[in-house]
């Protein structure tokens, strides 16, 4: 999908709510307050009434689009802007692409921005399987030359990566990189039957492995510390790959993230990453929108 074809296929607010019908209710229109499927369609066209609780609903209700005032067409540019962006989109960037310098406000663009974050994190994750790479990275805060990422003024936030070769990427914004915070992601994210798990030499990765029932030759070390970054099948590329990209986005996109919004970017970054060579991520980001609960403006700055 390409920003033309959006403007052609969907450039109208009926369009957008055809669309969004048929990725909401797949299977026919039915009530999303009691589940029954005797609707009927008003006189605005938009608009449906349920024979059985006569409760009245559009496409858009109880979804991520709810109660916003910004025409569907823009909603649908912003979508893809932020599909298509490898390395993410700021709001600064979205809002002069959509309105151009002297219309629309940064605070709507950042709302908007975050909703369609929040639809991402509705995602399904299945676990991973196969070899699966784990490490740990820091980002944000002030570098102090000769001092540990949490010396006081450094101020670095931790992420904690899964990557299944082949397969899918997991972010987390962790308080600490402890053998029991290690232990939770891996006993939530990664399969019972995994092959093979491999790490960095950082002391917690073994008794973390031990917790999580990765025992004996499941789990391999490459010795950083020692120069050695690949020995054969054994390596961390691949997930720090994921985190070099992380870090471009940062550093050249967002350029700042707050602690309390990281999730939020860690979810969109993960989110198109694993659907990178998918053809119709514009249409799934779509439909995670429409079955995602609203995102309040309250909610959010709370």
């Amino acid at each position: 999908m390409t920003l033309p074809d959006v403007n052609e296929l969907y450039g109208t607010d009926e369009r957008c709510r055809q669309l969004l019908e048929r990725l909401r209710w797949p299977e026919g229109v039915h009530c999303p307050r009691c589940k029954d499927t005797r609707v009927s369609r008003l006189k605005d066209y938009s608009r449906f009434e349920c024979v059985g609780c006569e409760y009245q609903f559009t496409a858009t209700s109880g979804t991520i689009f709810h109660d916003s005032h910004l025409p569907l067409p823009i909603w649908f540019l912003a979508v893809l802007l932020l599909c298509e962006a490898k390395k993410g989109m700021s709001a600064h960037q979205l809002k002069r692409t959509i309105w151009g310098l002297n219309k629309g406000s940064y605070k709507t663009a950042w709302y908007l921005c975050h909703r369609i974050r929040a639809a991402m994190s509705e995602a399904e994750k299945p676990m991973l399987d196969g070899t699966v790479e784990m490490d740990e990275t820091y980002v944000g805060g002030r570098e102090r030359c000769g001092k540990g990422w949490n010396t006081p003024g450094n101020n670095k936030e931790i992420v904690i990566g899964l990557r299944q070769r082949g397969g899918e990427l997991r972010f987390f914004h962790a308080s600490d990189v402890k053998s029991g915070t290690l232990a939770k992601y891996i006993v939530e994210n990664v399969s019972a039957d995994v092959d093979v798990m491999v790490t960095d030499e950082m002391p917690a990765y073994p008794k973390a492995m031990i917790n999580a029932g990765v025992h004996g030759s499941k789990h391999k070390t490459i010795r950083h510390k020692s120069k050695i970054y690949v020995d054969g099948e054994t390596h961390t590329n691949t997930v720090e790959s994921a985190f070099s990209l992380l870090k471009r986005g940062i550093m050249g996109s967002w350029h700042k993230i707050s602690a309390k919004h990281l999730p939020a970017y860690l979810t969109e970054m993960e989110f198109r990453f694993n659907r990178r060579k998918n053809p119709n991520l514009f249409l799934d980001t779509l439909r995670h929108m429409v079955i995602a609960d609203p995102l309040t403006f309250e909610r959010l700055t709370a």
